[in-house]
């Protein structure tokens, strides 16, 4: 985008706020003019650049001195997590042993925007004795990285946003847009999908959301876990497991699966109810029935979109047949879960405003003291362990 002569001196102490806000406006839209050009341009070079890496044996090796260089790292980055393996090779330490990180299966891909880098061309022989393909991004065929290249991508004639025209800006971030628009294209056409950058992600929190719900469940060994058929009783006194518990007991039929749950809120309610009898009832009569539950393999999205909707606090994990294999504690995943869905949005009420069937809470602080009551405002109780 041309500007005058006068602008491009103006020095910045004279550049009030206003016109700061101006020209900040003015950098964006020269460096987004210059990316729709950039985007016009691609033609069957850009294919053939995309067909070189998906064919690749070996890595994609990005090299580039400077501001050009330091895009070039963050190309390899993204080239590393979205499947095809990259490395970054300095021009300069390539002369110093970094050359051996070359084969004759890799692609190069070298970023320079006049093509004529000193430390780039210098390195152009020791590249063609290997046999590798460059792949160049430069201003224009003719240069000398353009000439060696295999296939060059062209920028085009670019006016840097730079007030004076110097510093890099509009061509380092047309060699962004066109280094990210080759290394997503090489990924779709390898079928990457969300499983594989989860695999590639694991610290990250959008790669956690995407692992299965097996990497994070509480295995069948550590849950609480009796049969249907057994006496509340007889379940509290056989389903204990050491370590931390969940607070869900997990009730199977005759045949191992999932048939109920029975949680520690379902005990304090029976408990607060005085209904000391049922204790030695059916547990299947009180448990859950069919309850909400997640399958093996299946992503953690699919868990925490059920634990926030629904408010559960644990959520079984079963496989093909409907046996259980684990389970979800939300304790275990709060991290995970939207900051909306960590807040409660409930407000407490009296006795007189609760429209649905709550239990009432005794408090018994004391001989001389009335019992006390009040009205827990929300669905479930608090755990009693």
């Amino acid at each position: 985008m041309m500007r005058d002569a006068a602008a491009r001196k103006r020095p910045i102490e004279a550049t009030r706020e206003a016109d700061a806000l101006a020209y900040g406006r003015e950098v964006i839209r020269a460096e987004a003019q210059a990316l729709e050009g950039v985007a016009a341009r691609l033609d069957d070079s850009f294919l053939d650049a995309v067909a070189l890496i998906r064919e690749c044996r070996g890595a994609v090796i990005v090299t580039g001195i400077g501001k050009a260089g330091m895009i070039g790292q963050k190309l390899t980055a993204t080239f590393a997590s979205t499947g095809a393996r990259a490395h970054f090779l300095h021009p300069a330490e390539a002369f110093h042993g970094d050359l051996g990180r070359v084969h004759a299966d890799d692609v190069v891909l070298a970023l320079s925007q006049s093509g004529e880098s000193s430390e780039v061309v210098q390195l152009l022989p020791a590249l063609r004795q290997f046999g590798v393909k460059i792949i160049a991004v430069t201003a224009h065929h003719s240069s000398s990285l353009g000439r060696a290249a295999a296939v060059v991508l062209p920028l085009g004639k670019l006016e840097e946003a730079c007030s004076l025209g110097l510093a890099p800006s509009t061509s380092t971030t047309a060699m962004l847009a066109l280094g990210d628009a080759l290394a997503l294209a090489v990924s779709r056409q390898r079928g990457f999908r969300p499983e594989d950058f989860a695999r590639f992600h694991p610290g990250g929190a959008l790669g956690l959301k995407l692992s299965a719900v097996d990497d994070h469940m509480r295995d069948l060994a550590e849950c609480r876990v009796a049969r249907a058929n057994q006496s509340i009783r007889e379940v509290l006194v056989t389903s204990t497991r050491p370590g931390r518990r969940s607070g869900a007991i997990m009730l199977l039929d005759d045949g191992g699966r999932l048939a109920g749950l029975f949680t520690d809120s379902d005990l304090a309610r029976l408990i607060e109810r005085r209904s000391d009898a049922a204790l030695d009832r059916a547990i299947s009569e009180v448990m859950i029935k069919s309850p909400t539950t997640v399958c093996s393999g299946e992503r953690m999205t699919a868990a925490l979109e059920i634990l926030t909707e629904r408010k559960f606090s644990e959520l079984p994990v079963v496989d093909e047949q409907g046996k259980p294999v684990g389970m979800i504690d939300v304790t275990d995943v709060v991290g995970m879960l939207p900051a909306r869905a960590k807040e409660s949005e409930m407000q407490v009420q009296t006795y007189e405003e609760c429209d649905w069937d709550v239990p009432i809470v005794r408090l018994f602080p004391g001989e001389e003291e009335e019992p006390q009551e009040f009205c827990w405002p929300f669905d479930e109780l608090p755990e009693t362990d």
